[in-house]
């Protein structure tokens, strides 16, 4: 006799659209195992009435979702925060997430510095900070990896260059690291072939032992293939 046939349903209980392009990330609040996916929405783009938010689903089960809590926009000028990974932060407990970055109302410009942003959470994901500038990362509207090895380093993964649709933009990946509680690293090379480069995502297999995964194209057309590849980092 064949086994019964079991359905499994994914449940959202956040009405509403959004775009995810990071790991789930766990961590716990009162006790309780909390998974943790960041995601965003960009309504703005077709809606006057809609927005660009980042945001935070939270599961206890990876079944059901349910909207954990916002990323506050910076006091003085809004920025279109998206595409963020979560790692966990310097203090013990803490929970960091570092965005792609754009202008918010025109979001074919960068930020006025090209920077990715961060928040930080100090409960497990349910309050987040203003995001703010990190002045040490570049970000000119494309997606990086911000991550942390099981020794404590931190990693990010960036085009260093303008923004995709100029010249010379989004062609070699560089990436940056930094020990607890330290300073970002100079600028390293991770992939630099005068080609096409965007969208890094890594995994650490060991300590300090990564593998990673990319679009890649040609010297002037994007995404016309996939890379992978290995990045070790010291502590």
């Amino acid at each position: 006799m064949s086994p019964p046939d079991r359905k499994v349903q994914l449940a959202i209980r956040y009405t509403g659209p959004l775009i995810t392009n990071a790991g789930i990330v766990e961590t716990e609040i009162d006790g309780r195992k909390l998974f943790l996916l960041p995601t965003h929405r960009i309504t703005l783009q077709k809606d006057p009435r809609g927005s660009r938010d980042h945001f935070i689903l939270s599961s206890t089960s990876l079944l059901e979702w349910n909207l954990e809590a916002y990323i506050p926009q910076p006091a003085t000028a809004r920025v279109f925060l998206h595409e963020g990974n979560i790692a966990p932060g310097d203090a013990a407990g803490a929970l960091e997430i570092v965005m792609r970055t754009a202008n918010y109302d025109e979001t074919e410009l960068t930020t006025n510095r090209p920077r990715a942003y961060s928040s930080v959470s100090a409960d497990g994901s349910h309050t987040w900070s203003v995001a703010r500038e990190e002045p040490e990362l570049q970000n000119a509207k494309s997606k990086a990896f911000f991550g942390q090895s099981s020794n404590g380093t931190h990693i990010y993964v960036y085009n260093d260059g303008p923004a995709q649709r100029e010249p010379g933009g989004r062609m070699a990946l560089r990436y940056k690291t930094k020990a607890p509680s330290g300073a970002w690293s100079e600028q390293k090379t991770f992939y630099d072939a005068g080609i096409k480069n965007s969208y890094p995502t890594l995994i650490e297999v060991a300590p300090g032992d990564f593998r990673a995964v990319w679009d890649s194209g040609t010297p002037t057309r994007p995404r016309t293939h996939i890379h992978f590849g290995k990045l070790r980092i010291e502590p």
